[in-house]
C-alpha cells in the first residue's frame, strides 16, 4: 500500500494520451460493428426484390441477429476479461466480418437467417468486451466520458452508412447487384481492422511502450488503488436481481424501447421510400438525416443530464417524444418534407435517452444490486431487437399498412417512457 500511495496519480496530459491512443480506434471499430448489423436495412429493398423475400422473411432475418447476440454476449465478455483482450477483440472482428461478407452471397431465407444469426454470435462479445477493456485503462472518473464517446459510434455509423450504401447500390461489378456489394465491402472492413487490432491495441498499461515508465506506473497505480478501495459487498445472483422491482421495470422499458428503436433503424429506408416518390438510392441516402439529428441530440442530452444530475426525466421524456413524433410521421396525406421532419425529430429524441438510461441502475438500485443487474437488463433489453423487426415484418406481410406498423412501434416507446417514470430512486450512497 505505501508504494501505491507514494506514486503520483496520472496527470491530465497522461489521461489525454490514453484517450487519444485508444478512443479514436475503438470508436472506428464500433462504427464498423454497428454498420455491419444495420446495413441489412440499406440493402433491404433490392435484396427482397431480387430474392423474393417477403417482409416477414426480412423482418425475422434482421431480428434473429439479436438471438445470437443475447446468447453469446456474456461468454464473449468473459473471454476478453480472462484472456488477451486485444487478441479476442481482433478475432471477433475477423469472425463477424466473415459472416457479414458471406451475407452478400445468400440465395434462400435459410441462408439469410444463418448469416444474421452467426453475425450476432460473433459480434456479441464486442460491446461488453470493450467495456471490460476500458476498465483496464480508464479509472472510474474517466470511464463515463470514454463510454459516451464510444456509443456515439451508433448514429455516426448510420449517418455515414446510408449515403455510402446508396452509392454501392448503384454498382454491378462482376455481374453482382449492388446490394450484394453492400455486404461484401462492408464485411471486408472489419477483417482488415481485425488484423490491425492485433498490433495496435495493448492489453494493459504495463505493456504499453507508447507510455513512459513513469506514466505506466502512475496509470497502473491508480487502477490498483481503485480496486483496493472497493468494499466487499453482498453479491446477488441474476435470479435474485430479476425479483427486484426496478430491475424488472428497467429491463422491460429497455426491451420496449429497443422494439421501436431497432425496427426504426431497420425499416427507415423503406418507410421513406413508401412515403415519397424517391428512388431506392435516394431513399437510402435520405435515411441518414434522422441519424444525423440523433448524433446531435445524444451529446446534448448527455451533457444536460450530467449538469443537472437528473436521470429519470432525461430518459423518459425523450422516449415519450419519440413515440409522439413517430406517430405524427404516420399520419397519411402529409407532404414528404413534413414526414421527413417528423422522422428527423424521431431520430433526435430516439438517441437522446440512452446516456441517462444507463445511469439509472446506479441511482435506483443499491451498489451490489446494480452490479449484478446491468448485464441482465441489457440481455432482456436486447430481446426487443429481435421482436421489433420481426413483428413489423409480420404486420406488413399480413397487409397491414406502414401507418399501423409505426403506430405499434410508437406505443412501445410510449410504454417504455411511462415505465421509466415509475422508477423509484434510492437515497445517495446506498
Amino acid at each position: 500500500m505505501p508504494a501505491i500511495v507514494s506514486i503520483p496519480l496520472p496527470s491530465e496530459q497522461t489521461r489525454r494520451k490514453l484517450r487519444r491512443r485508444i478512443l479514436p480506434f475503438v470508436f472506428l471499430l464500433y462504427v464498423v460493428s454497428y454498420l455491419d448489423r444495420a446495413n441489412v436495412a440499406f440493402a433491404k429493398m433490392p435484396m427482397s426484390a431480387d430474392l423474393g423475400f417477403s417482409d416477414a422473411v426480412y423482418g425475422f432475418g434482421a431480428g434473429i441477429f439479436f438471438i445470437g447476440y443475447m446468447l453469446f454476449g456474456i461468454p464473449g465478455a468473459m473471454l476478453v476479461e480472462r484472456g488477451h483482450a486485444s487478441r479476442w477483440i481482433a478475432r471477433m472482428l475477423m469472425a463477424w466480418g466473415s459472416f457479414a461478407f458471406l451475407a452478400g452471397f445468400v440465395k434462400t431465407p435459410g441462408q439469410f437467417y444463418t448469416c444474421r444469426f452467426t453475425l450476432g454470435c460473433a459480434e456479441a462479445g464486442f460491446f461488453p468486451g470493450i467495456i471490460v477493456y476500458f476498465s483496464h485503462w480508464f479509472a472510474r472518473q474517466d470511464r463515463a466520458r470514454a463510454f459516451a464517446g464510444f456509443i456515439m459510434g451508433i448514429p455516426v455509423s448510420l449517418v455515414l452508412g446510408a449515403p455510402f450504401s446508396a452509392l454501392i447500390l448503384r454498382v454491378h461489378w462482376l455481374g453482382l447487384p449492388g446490394w450484394r456489394w453492400v455486404f461484401i465491402l462492408q464485411g471486408i472492413a472489419p477483417v482488415i481492422l481485425g488484423v490491425v487490432t492485433f498490433f495496435y491495441l495493448t492489453d494493459y498499461p504495463r505493456q504499453a511502450k507508447w507510455l513512459t515508465p513513469d506514466e505506466r506506473s502512475q496509470v497502473e497505480a491508480e487502477l490498483e488503488q481503485e480496486n483496493a478501495q472497493k468494499t466487499s459487498l453482498q453479491q446477488i445472483t441474476p435470479w435474485q436481481a430479476l425479483r427486484l422491482r426496478n430491475v424488472v421495470l428497467l429491463a422491460v422499458a429497455l426491451c420496449l424501447a429497443n422494439v421501436g428503436g431497432y425496427a426504426f433503424v431497420l425499416w427507415l429506408p423503406s418507410i421513406i421510400r413508401n412515403s415519397s416518390t424517391l428512388s431506392i438510392g435516394m431513399a437510402t441516402a435520405c435515411s441518414a438525416l434522422p441519424f444525423a439529428a440523433g448524433l446531435l441530440s445524444i451529446g446534448l442530452s448527455a451533457r444536460a443530464s450530467d449538469r443537472s444530475g437528473e436521470r429519470r426525466l432525461h430518459t423518459a421524456l425523450p422516449m415519450l417524444l419519440t413515440g409522439l413524433f413517430f406517430t405524427l410521421a404516420a399520419i397519411p396525406g402529409q407532404p414528404f418534407g413534413l414526414v421527413l421532419t417528423w422522422l428527423c425529430l424521431t431520430g433526435a429524441s430516439g438517441y437522446a435517452w440512452p446516456p441517462a438510461f444507463w445511469v439509472l441502475p446506479t441511482v435506483s438500485l443499491t451498489k451490489s444490486a446494480a452490479a449484478a443487474s446491468i448485464g441482465l437488463i441489457n440481455v432482456i433489453g436486447n430481446l426487443g431487437g429481435f421482436l421489433g423487426p420481426s413483428v413489423v415484418g409480420l404486420l406488413l406481410s399480413r397487409h397491414y399498412s406502414y401507418s399501423t406498423a409505426i403506430a405499434f412501434l410508437s406505443v412501445c416507446f410510449l410504454l417504455a417512457g411511462t415505465l421509466v417514470l415509475t422508477i423509484r430512486l434510492r437515497p445517495e450512497g446506498t
